[in-house]
């Protein structure tokens, strides 16, 4: 499959294809986005009749990992943010992302090899099939204000990347508030005791697991699997519709009145 990516890399192995995310190193300046470029990856394999499974993982022990506080600071982010072509990118590939991985007849897999963080635990509840590090973190930090040290923002943000549109499906609706509303920790163990996902393994068992989980869907017929898949997806499909694009909306509304307060956050609702 000729497509060039800088964000994430795509191979392909038989019936299997495998995503691994590459930690980001810089939003701004830079040519790609990981959204977009997911959304992407996902719409061409929807597309490729050979591949039949997708793995979805991260590079270098870390699911997705995401920038220091510091970053979030800078102005350059908020001015990369508010410009119309990167705000498109990242904000539409936010949808497209979601709805790729929602739509494509074949099962996801994710891989979660380290910490899933901000966006990353949106795409951990993205998935199909859920194996996890046990101690792996998985954290919603758009409202973690600095709390999280393990990355993320100073301030709040909406919780626009897929996490509002997601959690609510995953956990009760007090402990999805919880998740996104106060950044709550959840380790593996912690999501798999739950039941929100399939399985968590000590770090060493990952590979072994997931492959295992893999040579079982391939074991499978091809068109019982695909639309086996769909139609359990579309309760999903029909509430990214209904929450995606106003998260999304909402987030970007959020960058962009921090550029007009020159970073400042609001601790209150005002008329003025």
């Amino acid at each position: 499959m000729d497509i060039q990516l800088e964000t994430c890399r795509l191979e392909i192995d038989g019936q299997l294809a495998t995503v691994t995310i590459i930690p980001p190193r810089n939003l701004t300046g830079g040519t790609a986005d990981l959204h977009w470029e997911l959304g992407e990856v996902f719409s061409r394999l929807r597309g490729d009749t050979q591949t039949r499974v997708v793995v979805l993982t991260g590079e270098d022990g870390e699911f997705y990992q995401p920038m220091p506080g510091e970053f979030y600071d800078n102005p350059e982010l908020r001015r990369y943010v508010a410009d119309p072509p990167h705000a498109w990118k990242t904000f539409m590939g936010i949808v497209r992302v979601h709805q790729a991985m929602a739509e494509i007849e074949k099962p996801i897999v994710g891989k979660v090899n380290g910490n899933a963080l901000g966006f990353g635990s949106s795409l951990v509840l993205a998935c199909d099939l859920i194996i996890s590090d046990e101690e792996a973190l998985i954290i919603d930090i758009h409202l973690g204000m600095g709390e999280v040290k393990e990355g993320g923002p100073n301030f709040g943000i909406v919780t626009g990347d897929g996490g509002s549109a997601l959690a609510p499906l995953h956990f009760t609706p007090a402990k999805a508030k919880e998740f996104l509303m106060l950044a709550k920790p959840y380790t593996g163990r912690d999501l798999a005791d739950l039941n929100v996902i399939n399985y968590a393994v000590p770090a060493d068992e990952l590979d072994a697991k997931v492959d295992e989980i893999v040579q079982a869907l391939l074991r499978r017929t091809s068109y019982a699997l695909a639309w086996t898949k769909r139609t359990c997806n579309r309760l999903l499909a029909d509430h990214l519709n209904m929450t995606l694009d106003a998260a999304a909306a909402y987030e970007m509304i959020n960058f962009l009145q921090l550029d007009r307060l020159d970073g400042k956050d609001p601790m209150e609702l005002s008329d003025h």
